[in-house]
């Protein structure tokens, strides 16, 4: 794989610092998971209240390709093990609030003189500095601070928040590009890098091209106000989502002649040519009026017919059985404890292929015997440290199989 042989520690949890570890992980980096001696917090909470057989599905979303390793990081003995990992490592990942992890004791100063070459990596909300650096930093927190809630909703009907914790995938995302980039000059230049992501910074790159052309333009606050069925405030009607008699159709861009003729619509008709953005309205309600007469199956032969850009809108129920995803195996089926659950797969694929789920650790500390090994712990001195609590292992290897 791409980082065989790149060691990553990581000092992360809740999502947009795990995420980020695990693109890495899947790229074939070897990434060990530091956790609190009694679990990181996506162990111990998830949406929906989903458990598979005790284990998070939180956890689970963004925890594959990591081995675990128990740590009380307050310990001397715990930060003694920490101080060992850093110095073999190629990159350090915390998301820890700013200046807890240098609080520990892991001062810049301090990872530099352990591994002057060292990528170290840091994850926060508002990130470092500023006026707002220590204010909590949270996926629904970054959507309402960066206007995104106002701008998918409108002055007359409402902020509407996006239906999953976008930002801090998308944040994740982010946070291994830089990382990539720091380990490519290192590998250029012999230099470590100091790479910070932030999750406001994160929800603002989302919205380049609508803050562009608000700015750009300067467009006032009511220009958003638009038709419930336009999904975005800058793109011209009818981009956005129109009801069908057995479900619902997005419409993206077309040419008004060829949505008229596909719809054979005399309202749709009369209005070629107008203004579609500054009429955008207008153009909504008649192609809403217009698309509500036939079924979905209708609407996909008109619109392939005319080469109108569509999409049925899919529920979650509709995707396991839907025949791009699974012919691009977007999803995994792998066993937990004896049940079947699905993971999202590694977005990319390389040379073909889709990375696989080398290990999950599903219990706390389940590697930390064998990684402390590696860092020249004898047994008795692990022992000797697990039982003063400065770390965990599970000594149950838990078993997950790949499902064929």
């Amino acid at each position: 794989m791409l980082l065989n042989g790149i060691k990553v520690v990581s000092f992360c949890h809740f999502l947009q610092g795990p995420a980020g570890a695990q693109y890495l992980a899947d790229m074939g980096a070897d990434v060990i998971k530091v956790e609190p001696v009694l679990g990181a917090h996506e162990r111990h909470w998830s949406g929906a209240d989903v458990f598979v057989e005790g284990i998070s599905g939180f956890y689970l979303c963004a925890n594959r390709n990591k081995r675990s390793i128990g740590i009380d990081l307050k310990s001397k003995g715990g930060r003694e093990v920490a101080s060992r990992l850093i110095t073999e490592a190629d990159v350090v990942m915390e998301n820890f609030r700013p200046g807890v992890f240098a609080r520990l004791g892991f001062t810049d100063d301090e990872l530099r003189r352990l591994n002057p070459k060292l990528v170290f990596a840091s994850a926060s909300g508002y990130g470092s500095t500023g006026p707002m650096a220590n204010r909590p930093g949270q996926d629904l927190l970054m959507q309402a601070a960066s206007g995104l809630i106002s701008a998918t909703g409108s002055p007359r009907n409402g902020n509407v928040p996006a239906g999953a914790a976008i930002v801090d995938q998308h944040g994740g995302a982010l946070f291994a590009m830089g990382i990539l980039g720091a380990l490519l000059r290192r590998e250029r230049e012999g230099k470590g890098t100091r790479v910070e992501a932030s999750l406001i910074n994160s929800a603002i790159d989302l919205q380049t091209e609508p803050l562009v052309n608000y700015f750009a333009g300067a467009v006032e606050r009511e220009r958003m106000d638009r038709e419930r069925n336009l999904a975005t405030w800058f793109h011209a009607a009818p981009y956005g989502v129109y009801p069908a008699k057995d479900g619902e159709v997005v419409i993206s861009l077309c040419s008004d002649e060829a949505l008229a003729d596909a719809l054979e619509s005399d309202t749709l008709r009369a209005i070629v040519g107008i203004d579609r953005y500054k009429e955008r309205d207008l153009v909504a309600r008649t192609v809403r009026e217009a698309t509500a007469r036939f079924t979905m199956a209708e609407l996909s032969e008109r619109f392939d017919r005319h080469g109108i850009w569509y999409s049925p809108v899919n529920t979650y129920d509709d995707l396991l059985d839907h025949p791009q995803l699974s012919h691009m195996n977007v999803f995994r089926k792998i066993t937990v404890r004896g049940r079947t659950v699905h993971l999202v797969n590694h977005p990319n694929r390389y040379d073909g292929q889709v990375p696989d789920v080398r290990v999950l650790a599903l219990e706390i500390g389940e590697h930390t015997a064998e990684i402390m090994g590696e860092l020249g712990y004898s047994p008795a001195e692990t022992d000797r440290l697990i039982a003063a609590g400065a770390v965990a292992s599970s000594r149950h290897f838990a078993q997950v199989d790949e499902a064929v």
